[in-house]
């Protein structure tokens, strides 16, 4: 089955499409980070382990929120983003066991400017609806987003 695409007039923006991706979107960091200050960069996915998420459901649940951190941070520090995808694009996987701390790291990293976006679960497989499953952290200067994560275990 094909699927036509329209297309916009160079330069013309679908507004639809731009408030649908603002609503999918946490609240972004209000200051930016000077990108020139910090040479290696990183972004974090904290996974609640006590769900009791497959390693398919994990996978799925990571990518979303490296897409919305991409997004967030794509809007409110460029030169962050370009700088993390230049130096390599690294990420790591963490662990946490209740949302209380997961939204707790997103407060922390909010207040550092640093990009922090919770997914939420649709509850059409494993997890209930509404359900916090994957916290995304950056990507950000790596000793910035080392004081919010550094206490926190290997996925």
């Amino acid at each position: 089955m094909y699927y036509k695409l329209e297309s916009l007039p160079k330069g013309q923006v679908n507004n639809d499409d731009e408030q649908e991706e603002e609503e999918e979107l946490d609240d972004l960091p209000i200051g930016k980070i000077d990108a020139s200050q910090y040479r290696d960069y990183k972004m974090v996915l904290v996974v609640r382990t006590d769900l009791g998420m497959t390693k398919g459901k994990i996978a799925a649940q990571c990518g979303h929120a490296t897409l919305a951190c991409y997004k967030a941070v794509s809007k409110s520090n460029p030169d962050v983003l370009r700088t993390w995808e230049r130096t390599g694009q690294a990420k790591v996987a963490l662990k946490i066991d209740s949302e209380e701390k997961l939204l707790e790291l997103q407060a922390i990293a909010l207040s550092m400017n640093i990009t922090a976006q919770s997914i939420c679960d649709a509850g059409r497989t494993q997890i209930a609806a509404g359900s916090r499953t994957v916290l995304g952290i950056g990507p950000g200067p790596i000793e910035l987003i080392n004081s919010v994560t550094g206490h926190l275990k290997l996925l």
